[in-house]
This record gives structure tokens, sequence and C-alpha cells, in this order.
């Protein structure tokens, strides 16, 4: 029973959603719940699932090819040759400088020079499914730490290609194990002279691009002219599997082959189309790779030797973490991304799997040279996830801050009595207004560029961090009357409603938020003056939708302005319930049918006692309708 492919699915997903939730819950990454779920239900746990280990970790790598095919939809050409000077430089650091430490150290340890050479090529590779999903999930691709770490990633994928081309030199021994593998891995460049392997490779790439452009995008043309939602789903898979074959069979990553073809799509008018469809399989896929990652952990190899395969993984983390940093240094990343960098990308990749394997099979390495070295790579991948969170939690919160502090405060020549925190779309708005009626205020923001742009603009704006009590000192706080938080980021908020509590209780705080949860969190901290963002502008769009329908603007103005204090009102009586779910969507509903109530009895009030005629027939017949 346990073999059964259905009882292996079962167990994967029922881990998944039991191991992913209770990590999110804890506030982790959901890789984390991957992993963890990985480790219990794999052979050497709860034995849940087989030792097909290798089979199920083939299968998931196609969510790393459509992840990058994803990322590539997302980069126009002309972005992506922007990028060459990084991807090559960065990358080409990283990747030269980690293999030369990592082979001094195994040639140190006593490993024979060419499994140092091979070893230290798989060292050299991170992983690209867990460095992105973590960067998409935290929203960190525009950052400058999230464009090096794609661009060291690319070049990686890239650099792989010649690293499997390059392997098969070292071997002097052919076994029958290794005549099986290389059957069974043989590709068409194997089979090419080295020349020829090179010219193989650009006709491939180019015959992708030519492929995208006048084949793919008339099929989907087509397929979208059918209105058959499924046909466009398959279409999408069909992308992504024949580019991925097409890459297998030359002897490329099918990875890099499956970005260029998200680079080749990127500028046609299926980008937004494909990217939602595809987005479910690549998450699902993800999650079964993070999973097949844990499953691999072999505890039984762990047992016999912890301390050399400890000793080692410290050193391989320590060795990739300093040469990111020094790679971000030489490229003048600020120490918060550059410590982002350093601990995101130190762990050994999923295509070390590749290497090893195919090292192995042409008798470079030894089985025991093999269990181990994929052990230290499954264990880098798993305590990734872990590490990043011991520094965005301990380390960036004391090393990082001081990073920005390398531009000084602008000191602030006079103050006014009302202060402004932060200055973007919402907060412009605010303080254009204030000042179109000749109140002044004293605006803060956290963003360098920012300030530099508004002030050629003309604002008066000033650079700094509203949490630090010295900057609004510096500010005025104790002569200001009023401090306005317009910051879409609720823990500078409560930063700043902490501070203004236990020092300038006189001043009064009003409160930016960007949904109800983070108000009944601000409510529940004793703050009163909350706005929320989308409220009146959702209202705006609602008054002129029923004016179009025939309703008097003065009667919707008024209604406007009816469901706001209801709406208000109801939001405090719910704070307190929000920690009780069950409580919570009781009273929720409760209060939603007390709001339409009043609203509908305002209404029909309104109009008998206030409006002097009504605009359309539409209005009687609501009116005539509930009298019966």
């Amino acid at each position: 029973m346990t073999g059964s492919l259905l009882f292996e699915a079962i167990m994967f997903l029922l881990g998944a959603i039991i191991c992913v939730s209770i990590a999110k819950r804890l506030g982790l990454s959901s890789v984390i719940g991957y992993l963890l779920a990985g480790v219990l239900i794999g052979p050497y746990v709860l034995g849940f699932i087989g030792e097909e280990g290798e089979d199920i970790l083939h299968f998931a790598e196609f969510g790393v090819v459509m992840m990058l095919f994803l990322i590539g939809l997302e980069i126009e050409p002309k972005n992506f040759w922007k990028m060459r000077k990084t991807i090559l430089g960065m990358g080409g650091i990283q990747v030269a400088a980690t293999m030369l430490l990592s082979y001094l150290l195994f040639n140190f340890l006593g490993f024979d020079w060419k499994v140092s050479l091979v070893i230290s090529m798989a060292v050299a590779l991170s992983s690209t499914a867990i460095a992105m999903q973590t960067i998409k999930e935290k929203g960190l691709m525009d950052t400058n730490f999230g464009t090096s770490a794609f661009s060291i990633l690319l070049f990686q994928d890239i650099i792989v290609i010649f690293m499997l081309g390059f392997i098969p030199l070292l071997s002097t021994s052919v076994s029958t194990n290794a005549t099986n593998t290389h059957s069974e891995s043989s590709s068409l460049l194997e089979s090419l002279p080295m020349g020829f392997q090179t010219l193989a490779i650009i006709l491939s790439v180019v015959l992708i691009i030519v492929v995208g452009k006048y084949l793919i995008v008339p099929m989907l043309r087509k397929v979208a002219k059918t209105g058959v939602r499924e046909l466009l789903i398959a279409a999408a898979l069909l992308i992504v599997f024949g580019i991925s074959f097409l890459m297998e069979f030359v002897g490329i990553s099918p990875a890099l082959g499956a970005f260029l073809g998200g680079v080749v799509l990127s500028n046609s008018e299926y980008k937004h189309e494909l990217e939602s469809t595809l987005e479910p399989f690549k998450n699902l896929l993800l999650g079964l790779f993070f999973m097949a990652v844990g499953a691999s952990i072999n505890f039984i190899v762990i047992a016999k030797s912890p301390f050399t395969i400890g000793g080692i993984l410290i050193a391989i983390i320590l060795i990739k973490a300093f040469v990111l940093y020094v790679t971000g240094t030489i490229f003048k990343l600020k120490l918060d991304q550059k410590l982002l960098l350093t601990f995101s990308l130190a762990q050994v990749g999923e295509f070390a799997f590749v290497l090893l394997s195919f090292a192995f099979g042409l008798n470079i390495l030894e089985q025991e040279q093999m269990d181990m070295l994929l052990v230290i790579t499954a264990l880098s991948m798993a305590i990734t996830p872990i590490i990043s969170i011991v520094n965005e939690r301990f380390i960036l919160p004391k090393v990082g801050t001081k990073e920005s502090v390398k531009r000084p405060m602008d000191h602030i020549a006079k103050s006014q009595k009302i202060i402004l925190v932060g200055f973007g779309h919402f907060g412009s708005t605010i303080g254009r207004f204030l000042r179109s009626h000749g109140v002044e205020a004293t605006i803060l923001d956290h963003d360098s560029n920012r300030v530099d742009f508004l002030r050629k603009m003309g604002f008066e704006v000033y650079y700094g961090d509203a949490t630090r009590e010295d900057l609004l000192e510096s500010a005025g706080i104790a002569e200001a009357k009023i401090v306005i938080c317009a910051t879409n980021k609720i823990a500078v908020s409560k930063a700043i409603s902490k501070i203004i509590k236990e020092k300038y209780p006189h001043v009064e705080l009003m409160i930016r938020t960007k949904n109800r949860y983070d108000a009944y969190e601000l409510l529940n901290n004793g703050e009163q003056n909350i706005y929320r963002e989308s409220l009146e502008t959702s209202l705006v769009l609602a008054k002129d939708v029923l004016s179009k329908m025939g309703f008097r603007k003065y009667t919707l103005n008024r209604q406007v302005q009816n469901f706001i204090k209801y709406d208000e009102d109801s939001l405090r009586r719910l704070a307190t319930e929000t920690k009780r779910e069950d409580a919570y969507i009781f009273k929720a509903k409760k209060e939603l049918e007390q709001q339409e109530k009043f609203l509908n009895e305002d209404f029909k009030r309104g109009i008998v006692e206030f409006d002097n005629h009504w605009d359309s027939e539409h209005i009687r017949e609501i009116l005539n309708k509930s009298k019966k």
C-alpha cells in the first residue's frame, strides 16, 4: 500500500498542507514548511514515501524550469542586455572565487585533485529555487539585492553547461555503470566535436528566438480564439516542456532554455496570460522540489560521520558567504543588501545533484564521497531559510540600519506644527492639499532617491528614519500638534506610535493603513485616528455608478458620509474580536446586516424628507418594492 503512487501523492499533499500552514503561522518562509514536510514523510523518518527520491527530484525540477520561464517573461530583452555586465561580473567573480577556495579546501582534506575540482564546481552553484522563491515571496526582485542575486544565479545556470561538458575530460576509466549513465544522459553535444558543440548551442538559442516569434505567438493567437481555457493551459505547458526537451536534447540546462523562452515571449500580448496560467503549476512543482530535497537527506549517512559532514557543511557555507560578501563589496552594494545576498546564496544548489551524479557515473567520485556530498548539498539547502531568518530578525535590525545612516540625517532648519512622515503618492497628496491652504508641514522620508527627486520638484523634504527619536526631536515633535504617518509600513506606524505615547502624549497621531486588519492592530494598540487608504476611493466609485443609474448626487454624498460613519463605528467594535475567528465572523455578519439596514432606512428617509424630486423611475420602483 505504501508503495502506491496514489498513496505517495496523498502524503506529499498532506505533508505540504500541514507543514506549510504551520510555517506561515509562525511567520516563517513556505520553503521551510516544504523542506520539513519532505524530511518527515521521507524514507529516513516516517517512511511514507520510498527511496525513489531521485525520480521525484528529477520530476520536481520542472518547478525550477517554470520559475525561470516566468522570470524571463518579466524581463524585456533590452533590460536583459543592460544586465550583461552584472551577470558576467558578479556571476563570474562568485563562481571563480568559490571554485578556487573550495578546491583548496578539499585538496587540503586529502581528496584527489579531480575529485576536488568536481566538488568545487558543485559547491560554486547556489539554489535558484530557494533564492528566487524567497525573493519573490518578499517582493525584493526590484531591489539591488534582487537584481544581484538574479544575475549570479543566471550566470551559474549558464556556466553549468560548460561544467557538464568539462567533467568527462576528467574521467580516465569507464565502468558498466558509467557507460549506462552516459547512455542515459547522452546528448547531442556529447557526440559532437568541441567546435560544433558551440555552434549547436548558438543554433539552439537562435531556434528558441525564431520559434518563439514566428510559431509560438501565432499558435497562442489561434488557441485564444477558441475561447477554451484548458487549451491555453495545455499550450502554456507545451511551450515550457518543449523548450526544456530541446535544451536537454542538445545538452544545455533546461532551466536556462526556459528562461530564454520567457525573455523571447516577454513582449508578446500573451505575457500576462501565460504568467497567470503557469503560476499555480510552478508553485506546486517548486513545493514538490523542496519536499524532495527534504526527503533526500540521508540520516544514516549523517549518523556515520556527523562531525565530518557538519565541519565540511560549515566550511562550505563560510566560503560561499565570504565570496558573496566580497562580491557585493566590489559592486558597491549597501551593507543590508550585501548581507541579504550573502545569506541567501550561501547554500549548494540543485544543479549540484546533477553534476555530482554525472561525475559518479563516470567513476570520478566514489560511493562514499557521493553519499556524503549529496547529504551536505541537501542540508545546506534545508538550513538556508533558517539562516535567512536569523539575518533578517537579529543581524539586519542592528547592522543594516547603520549602513543606511551613511548618509547623515538632514539638518531641519525650521519645524512646523505638523510633521508628515512618508511622502509617497499618499503622503504627497496630503502635503499638497495642506500647502494649498497655507498650512506647512515638516516632511520626513526614508527613501534618499525620493528625497532628492522631490527637492528638485520644489518640495522641502528631509531624509531620515522617523522611527528614531532623535530625528523626531530634530523635526520639532516637542512643539508639534499633529504627526501624520502616511507610510504604508505598519511597523513604522507602530514604532512612531510607541514613541509618541511614551514621550509626547500631547501630540495627536493620524495614521494611514492599507486595510482593515492593520486598522484593527492599531486600534487595539490604542490609536483612534485611523485612515484606510482604499475606503474613500471605493465609495467614490460606487457613488459614481449609482449616479449614472439616476440617483441624486446630493443624496449619494450624504449616504457616503453615513456609510463611512457606520463602517468606522463597526471597525472599532470588531477590533477586539480579531483573535477569535469564529466570534469575529459571527459578529462581522451581524454588523454588515445592521449597516445595510441603517443605510437603507437613511436612504428612504432622506428622499422623503429632504429631496424635492426623484431623478428617475428606477428609484421610484425601489421604494415601491420596499413598501410591499
